[in-house]
């Protein structure tokens, strides 16, 4: 039997509803996943304006309530991380160990735009009598989820922390594999991290996981400067928003690190002017990291690229969820990896208009969205 249940749904004019959705049974290879919290990020803000209805969230984690007819891998009971990148194991990126850009599934290449889902299952959620898309396949601003079974990653802990386990499905990955599976990141190195909202912040401390010998954070605002060091930053810059490509930064990081610029740098605060920024900050032969997925036309001056300078623009963190979060909940569990420490406030459904607010101004590093 098909159930009714509440939503945040974004309605394509730039507002959102939390009204009532219809969810139809699993199919085999789907599952019926209860929510338990869903991690919020500018992503799920910028839903509102991609000019058509859909169902909000794309970071969350939960239990699983119901699986298909013939679904093996899970049974009601489970606990699950939720993942927006599924992959399909045999396309060539998958089968080259890209999972997190499937050439069949992910919403962002096989969608088109970034934003649309590639293969969402239209037909089995509805709104006011019409099909309606899910944010990235999952919809996770909803009391129950129905997802593909490849959408999930069991956690088998004991008195979970679901909204620590929720955020781990963007933010984290995204901020944790910039920097181990991307940049690769050598022990003794050191790193700039512009920006220290939820992402920097995981960049700062996948940086201190990995070995990093000097980890500077650069901000504009002091509050998430006093976060980073939480997070392992052993010093901070703030920096001037006239401060043209962070310029000025570059050469206070060049004092910092006795006259020489950092081994790797990671931009992530999303600021289409700052995508070259990186760049600066890094030494001859260093690598510079586009985290925050900027996907805008930007001017670059190729001099910023002497001398074999890296520039690299990962998605996701090269997430392979099956391999990444359980070693991501391991290094949590082992108090290596921060999550506790990262949401800030946790809210219910129907305060995501304070979230938002809460969100767009720097208050929280992250906020969560937990259902009773």
């Amino acid at each position: 039997m098909p159930i009714n249940v509440k939503a945040a749904v974004a309605t394509g004019d730039g507002k959102f509803i939390i009204d009532t959705i219809t969810i139809d049974e699993p199919k085999s290879d789907e599952v019926l996943i209860k929510m338990k919290a869903a991690g919020l990020c500018h992503t799920d803000y910028d839903s509102l304006t991609w000019g058509k209805p859909i169902v909000m969230g794309h970071e969350g984690a939960g239990v699983v309530e119901k699986v298909g007819n013939g679904n093996l891998e899970f049974e009601a009971g489970d606990q699950v991380i939720l993942n927006w990148a599924t992959p399909c194991m045999h396309c060539f990126q998958c089968q080259e160990g890209n999972q997190h850009i499937c050439d069949n599934n992910s919403p962002v290449v096989a969608g088109g735009n970034g934003h649309t889902p590639g293969h969402a299952t239209l037909e089995s959620t509805k709104w006011r009598g019409r099909a309606i898309e899910r944010s990235f396949n999952l919809g996770s601003l909803s009391e129950y989820v129905l997802v593909k079974a490849s959408a999930l990653v069991k956690v088998k802990e004991t008195s979970l922390n679901f909204s620590a386990a929720a955020i781990v499905s963007c933010g984290v990955m995204t901020g944790y594999g910039s920097v181990v599976n991307a940049a690769k990141l050598d022990a003794g190195s050191t790193a700039v991290i512009l920006g220290c909202g939820g992402v920097g912040l995981n960049v700062i401390n996948a940086c201190k996981i990995s070995g990093a010998n000097r980890i500077i954070a650069i901000d504009i605002n002091p509050t998430k400067l006093e976060m980073a060091k939480t997070f392992g930053a052993t010093d901070v810059i703030l920096a001037q928003k006239e401060d043209v490509g962070l310029l000025n930064a570059a050469s206070q990081v060049k004092n910092l690190l006795g006259n020489k610029m950092a081994d790797y740098a990671f931009e992530c605060t999303a600021i289409p002017a700052l995508g070259a920024a990186p760049l600066a900050m890094v030494c001859n032969a260093g690598t510079a990291v586009q985290v925050s997925g900027i996907e805008e036309e930007i001017t670059i001056d190729m001099r910023l690229f002497e001398w074999d300078k890296i520039y690299i623009n990962p998605l996701y963190g090269k997430c392979r969820p099956q391999i990444d979060f359980p070693k991501i909940m391991g290094l949590y569990k082992k108090g290596d990896l921060l999550l506790d420490e990262m949401i800030t406030k946790e809210y219910e459904l129907h305060q995501l208009d304070e979230a938002f607010d809460d969100m767009l101004k720097g208050k929280n590093a992250k906020g969560v969205i937990v259902f009773k």
